[in-house]
C-alpha cells in the first residue's frame, strides 16, 4: 500500500473543461480574436494557462498580446473556475477511503496555485494534505519539481508514492520524479496517448484507481 497518493487536477480529479472553455473564449472575445470549440480546449489544457493561451490564440500572434489575452483569462478564472466544475464520480468517496487508511494525500497541477486552493477547498475540503499550483518561479510538469517538493513535505520516499493523473504530461512528470504511475481515461487524454507516454497502469474508473493505490 503506497504511504503517498499525489493527484493531478483538471480531467482527474475535477471535470474543468466548460470552465477553462468560457474563460478562454472570454479572453479571446474581450481581445478580438475568434472563439475556440470544446474540443480544441480538450487538446490545449494540460501544460499550464500561458500554453493554453499560445495554443488558443490565432497563429502569429505576439508575445505582448497573448499576455494580455493571459490577463483577461486570469481575471475572468478567478472569478468563475467553479461556474460548472465538478468531482469526476467516485473522486470524493475515493479520497475519503484513502483519508481512514491514514494515507497521505497531495494535489500537483499546472493550474494557479489560486485556482487549485480555491477548488481544493470547495470541493474537497479537509481531504488534501498539501494542494500545489503553479507559483511563479516554478517549473511547470512535466518537470518535477512540484512532485519533489510534495516527497520533501511528507518526508516520502519515492517507492512509497504514487501518481495519478490522465494526460502524457502526468506520465512524463511521473517518470521524471521516478515515480510510479497510474493514468486515468476519464479525463482530457485518450487511452493511446497514455501507452504511447509510457503509461504501465491505466484504469478506467475511480474503483479501479483506488485498487491499484491500495494495491501499491
Amino acid at each position: 500500500m503506497y504511504q503517498l497518493a499525489i493527484f493531478d487536477m483538471d480531467g482527474t480529479i475535477l471535470n474543468t473543461l466548460e470552465d477553462l472553455k468560457i474563460s478562454i473564449n472570454h479572453a479571446l472575445i474581450e481581445n478580438g480574436f475568434p472563439e475556440r470549440t470544446f474540443e480544441e480546449v480538450r487538446r490545449f489544457v494540460g501544460n499550464g494557462t500561458q500554453k493554453l493561451v499560445e495554443r488558443s490564440v490565432p497563429e502569429g500572434t505576439g508575445k505582448e498580446k497573448q499576455q494580455e489575452v493571459l490577463a483577461s483569462f486570469d481575471e475572468y478564472y478567478a472569478v468563475h473556475c467553479a461556474d460548472y466544475t465538478k468531482p469526476y464520480q467516485g473522486i470524493v468517496e475515493a479520497l475519503q477511503e484513502l483519508k481512514k487508511r491514514n494515507i497521505k494525500t497531495a494535489v500537483v497541477s499546472n493550474k494557479p496555485d489560486y485556482g487549485v486552493q480555491s477548488l481544493c477547498e470547495k470541493y474537497f475540503k479537509g481531504l488534501f494534505d498539501f494542494p500545489v499550483g503553479m507559483k511563479e518561479g516554478m517549473r511547470k510538469k512535466p518537470a518535477p519539481d512540484a512532485v519533489l517538493q510534495v516527497l520533501q513535505y511528507f518526508g516520502a520516499a519515492r517507492e512509497d508514492a504514487v501518481f495519478i493523473g490522465d494526460s502524457d504530461v502526468d506520465v512524463q512528470t511521473a517518470l521524471n520524479a521516478h515515480l510510479t504511475c497510474v493514468g486515468v481515461t476519464w479525463g482530457f487524454r485518450d487511452r493511446e496517448v497514455l501507452e504511447n507516454a509510457g503509461a504501465k497502469i491505466i484504469v478506467d474508473d475511480t474503483e479501479e484507481m483506488l485498487k491499484e493505490i491500495l494495491a501499491g
